[in-house]
């Protein structure tokens, strides 16, 4: 049996719910103006955002997964609405046919750039309205090696597949 481990103490345990706790009430208004104004949700929104930044408006389905930290199944969901209201195409890879790329469209980019204003208006409200330029610096430098910390080791969406192996 393994021994319990040390608690976290008191400074780690403040950081850490007021950590959470942020991130629950920005994603909760992000989500808000998302719905209200582009009846998009969170994911949905942070998948156009990652083709629009894209050079050529599109990725592959695993990799959209990784960098949204979304199942693949749940993107796959995600990504079949945004099909379906021709905001995104999917197509087999050229390069790999048991991949599928994700492709924004003209109409995806129209309703990016038309949510984008209200979307860093609520961003820049709640996040960075009450922060002073040091504290940006160090925010940024923080999370940043938290990130890093955490996405060396990568979600499930971008770990290799098991083989099954020959049915016995």
């Amino acid at each position: 049996m393994t021994p319990d481990p040390a608690p976290l103490d008191a400074d780690q345990l403040n950081a850490y719910f007021a950590l959470m706790e942020v991130g629950s009430l920005l994603q909760h208004a992000v989500e808000q103006q998302l719905r209200t104004e582009g009846d998009l949700s969170w994911v949905q929104f942070q998948v156009l955002a990652r083709l629009t930044d894209a050079p050529d408006g599109r990725h592959r389905m695993t990799d959209l997964a990784d960098g949204v930290v979304y199942s693949r199944s749940g993107l796959t969901y995600q990504a079949g609405l945004l099909e379906k209201n021709g905001l995104v195409t999917r197509e087999s890879d050229p390069d790999d046919e048991r991949a599928v790329v994700v492709a924004i469209t003209d109409a995806g980019r129209a309703l990016i750039a038309r949510l984008l204003p209200g979307h860093v208006d609520v961003v820049r409200r709640l996040l960075f309205q009450p922060l002073r330029h040091r504290d940006l610096d160090t925010l940024s430098q923080v999370l940043g090696r938290v990130r890093d910390h955490i996405r060396a080791t990568p979600p499930r969406s971008a770990k290799p597949r098991r083989s099954r192996g020959p049915a016995t």
